[in-house]
C-alpha cells in the first residue's frame, strides 16, 4: 500500500457504510472531511454573496473565493487570472465553444479535430460547433489493437485548415493517459488551438499546464474529491484577453449602456451570474487536501490497485479488458466485459455484494463503437481504495461467472 488505509477515515461515507467497496470514482469521487468542513464553514459563519458587499461576511466570502482560485491555479501550475470557475466540465467546454464561435475562430471550410476517445463533453460541443459553422469535423482514431490515440494519424489529419483540436488528457473509459504535449506541438505547428479535457485526470495524476502547453483545459470538481456543480476552465492569458464571454449577464461588465457593453478582464469576464461560491471554496479545499497527500503519490497508489486487479482478473475466464494495461500510463480505470453476461447484469450483481461500479457507454459512444464494446463494466480506483476492495471486486466477479457460466 502506497497510501495508508487510515486515509479512508477522512471520508465519512466509509464510516457510515463500512461494507462499501466504492469503485466508481471515475463517475464521482467521495468527499473528505476537510472539504465538507470548508463548505460548512461558509454556510454557517460567513454565508453571503461575493463582490461589492462592504460588510464583513461578504468580504470574507470574496476573500475565500479568491483564495480558492489561487489553490486551483497552484494545483495545475497556472496563473490565477487564467482560472475560470464554471458549473462543471460540460459547462466549461460549451462555454468555451460559445466564446470561440462568437470570436469567429472557425468559418466555412475550416476543420475541427477531436479524438475518438473523447467523453461527450469534449466531443459534442465541437461537433455541433462545426455543424453550425459549416466546418469539417474529423476524429483521431485509436492505434490498432492499442488503447491510445494514433499520433501518426493525428499528424496527417491536423492541417493548416484545422482551427481547434480537442483531446482528453486521460480516457474515462480506458484510463489511458495521452501525450498532450505531443498533440499540442502538432496543433500549434499548424496554428490550431488545443483544448484538453482533464476531467478523468485531475487529482489522479499531476497536471502542469505549462508542460502540457495546451491552450485551454477543463475539469470538474466532483471527480477529484470536490463538490458537485463546480468546474474549472483554464485558458492561456493571451487567449482569454482576446475572447468575448460565452454567456452574458450580471457580474462581468465594467460598463453597460443601451447601445454598448464593456466587459471586465479575465477571469471575471467569464463568470456571469452568482457563482457556486461554496463549490469553489470546496474545490479549493480539495486541491489543498490532495496536494497535502501528493498527487504523484496518489497515482502510485492507484497503480498498485490496478496491478493487483489485473493479476486477479486474469484468473477469471471470459473477461475481456478494455483499458491501458500499463498501470503507470493509466489513471486508475479498468473497463471490461464478461462473456455471456451484459455489463448491467454484472454491475447489478456486484451491487448486491456492495461493490459499486459503473456500467454502460460511459458517455463515450464513439469510443465504444471503435473498440467494439458499446457497453462495459467499469471499475475505477482512487486514493481511498484498498486491496480488500480489489478482492471484493474479483470475488464477486467469480460469482457472476458462476451464475452466467
Amino acid at each position: 500500500m502506497i497510501i495508508s488505509e487510515k486515509i479512508k477515515k477522512d471520508f465519512p461515507i466509509f464510516s457510515n457504510n463500512p461494507d462499501l467497496a466504492y469503485l466508481d470514482s471515475a463517475a464521482s469521487s467521495q468527499t473528505p472531511e476537510p472539504v465538507l468542513q470548508a463548505m460548512l464553514e461558509y454556510y454557517t459563519t460567513y454565508r453571503a454573496n461575493i463582490h461589492r458587499g462592504i460588510y464583513r461576511e461578504s468580504k470574507l466570502a470574496t476573500d475565500e473565493y479568491a483564495q480558492a482560485r489561487k489553490e486551483v491555479a497552484v494545483f495545475i501550475n497556472a496563473d490565477e487570472k487564467e482560472i475560470i470557475f464554471t458549473g462543471g466540465a460540460t459547462i466549461s467546454s460549451n462555454m468555451l465553444a460559445a466564446s470561440l464561435e462568437h470570436a469567429g475562430i472557425v468559418t466555412h471550410g475550416d476543420e475541427i479535430v477531436a479524438s475518438i476517445m473523447e467523453h461527450h463533453a469534449n466531443f459534442l460541443p465541437w461537433q455541433e460547433f462545426a455543424s453550425r459553422r459549416k466546418a469539417v469535423f474529423t476524429t483521431i482514431p485509436l492505434r490498432t489493437n492499442l488503447f491510445s490515440i494514433d499520433y501518426a494519424f493525428a499528424e496527417k489529419i491536423i492541417t493548416h485548415k484545422t482551427k481547434i483540436v480537442a483531446v482528453t488528457l486521460a480516457s474515462n473509459v480506458l484510463g489511458s493517459i495521452n501525450d498532450i504535449r505531443r498533440i499540442a506541438d502538432i496543433a500549434h505547428s499548424h496554428g490550431a488551438l488545443l483544448v484538453c479535457d482533464a476531467t478523468a485526470a485531475a487529482g489522479h495524476i499531476p497536471i502542469d499546464v505549462a508542460l502540457l502547453d495546451c491552450d485551454f483545459l477543463f475539469f470538474s470538481g466532483h471527480k477529484m474529491c470536490g463538490p458537485t456543480g463546480i468546474g474549472v476552465l483554464y485558458g492561456k492569458k493571451k487567449h482569454l484577453e482576446n475572447l468575448p464571454p460565452g454567456f452574458v449577464g450580471g457580474g462581468i461588465v465594467a460598463d453597460v449602456s443601451s447601445k454598448h457593453a464593456r466587459y471586465l478582464p479575465p477571469p471575471e469576464r467569464f463568470e456571469t451570474g452568482t457563482p457556486n461560491i461554496s463549490g469553489a471554496i470546496g474545490l479549493g479545499a480539495a486541491c489543498h487536501y490532495l496536494s497535502s497527500i501528493g498527487v504523484k503519490t496518489i497515482h502510485e497508489h492507484t497503480q498498485t490497485m490496478l496491478a493487483e486487479a489485473y493479476e486477479r482478473l486474469a484468473k477469471i475466464p471470459g473477461i475481456t479488458i478494455y483499458a491501458e494495461k500499463n498501470p503507470a500510463k493509466n489513471v486508475g480505470i479498468i473497463s471490461f466485459t464478461m462473456a455471456s453476461a451484459h455489463a448491467h447484469d454484472v454491475a447489478q450483481i456486484l451491487a448486491e455484494h456492495r461493490v459499486a461500479v459503473r456500467a454502460g457507454h460511459h458517455c463515450a459512444m464513439p469510443l465504444g463503437q471503435a473498440i467494439g464494446a458499446p457497453a462495459t463494466t467499469r471499475a475505477s480506483f482512487y486514493l481511498y481504495n484498498t486491496r480488500e476492495d480489489v478482492m471484493l471486486l474479483t470475488d464477486a466477479l467469480t460469482e457472476v461467472k458462476t451464475i452466467f457460466g
